[in-house]
C-alpha cells in the first residue's frame, strides 16, 4: 500500500510541477509577445486559468494526504488518545460527507457541460469540471484509509493529530528527501 501510496503521490507532484511549468511558460511568452511583437497567443489566458484550477484542486490533494493544511489542534492536542480517536472518526466522517457533496455537484456540473467547450481553446468544460470528481474520490479514499487506520488501532499518538506543525512538516520533508537520496 505504501509503495502505491508513493507512486501515486510522486505521479500528483509531477502533474502539479507540469501544470505549473506550462502556466508559467503561457504566461510568460504572452507578455513577451504582447510587449515586445504587438501579438500574443489567443488561448494561453484561458489555458492558464484552467492549469491554474487544476493546479490548485491537485495541491488540495497532496497537502489532504500529508495533513498539510490549515487546522486548529489546540484542545485535540491535550485530549487523551481515546478522545482523539472519537474526535478524528467524527472529523473523518464530517469530511466524508462534504466530499460527498462535492464528488455530487461536480458529477452533475460534469454531465451537465460534456458537450460545453470553452471559448478559445475548445476544450470540453466537463474537463474542468471533472477535476472535482477526482478530487472528492481521491481524497475520500485517503480519508477512508484513514479511518481503518483509527478504529483498527494502527495509528499511533502523534498521527491522531488532525494537522502537522510547520516545523514537523520541514523536518519530514528534509528526512524523506534525505532517505531517497540515500536509497536512489
Amino acid at each position: 500500500m505504501n509503495k502505491i501510496s508513493r507512486i501515486l503521490e510522486n505521479v500528483l507532484n509531477i502533474i502539479m510541477v507540469s501544470a505549473l511549468a506550462l502556466m508559467v511558460i503561457l504566461v510568460f511568452g504572452n507578455v513577451i509577445l504582447r510587449y515586445f511583437f504587438n501579438s500574443g497567443i489567443t488561448w494561453s489566458e484561458e489555458m492558464s486559468r484552467y492549469l491554474f484550477v487544476w493546479l490548485t484542486f491537485f495541491g488540495a490533494i497532496g497537502a489532504y494526504k500529508n495533513k498539510e493544511h490549515l487546522g486548529v489542534d489546540l484542545v485535540v492536542r491535550r485530549l487523551p488518545r481515546g478522545a482523539k480517536k472519537f474526535v478524528n472518526v467524527i472529523s473523518d466522517l464530517i469530511i466524508l460527507y462534504i466530499l460527498y457533496l462535492i464528488l455530487d455537484g461536480s458529477w452533475k456540473m460534469t454531465l451537465m457541460n460534456m458537450d460545453s467547450v470553452t471559448p478559445a481553446i475548445g476544450m470540453s468544460l466537463s474537463l474542468v469540471y471533472g477535476t472535482g470528481i477526482l478530487v472528492g474520490v481521491s481524497m475520500g479514499v485517503i480519508t477512508l484509509h484513514n479511518l481503518y487506520r483509527i478504529l483498527f488501532n494502527k495509528v499511533t499518538d502523534e498521527e491522531l493529530n488532525p494537522v502537522s506543525e510547520s516545523e514537523e512538516i520541514l523536518s519530514m520533508h528534509a528526512a524523506s528527501i534525505e532517505k531517497e537520496e540515500i536509497q536512489g
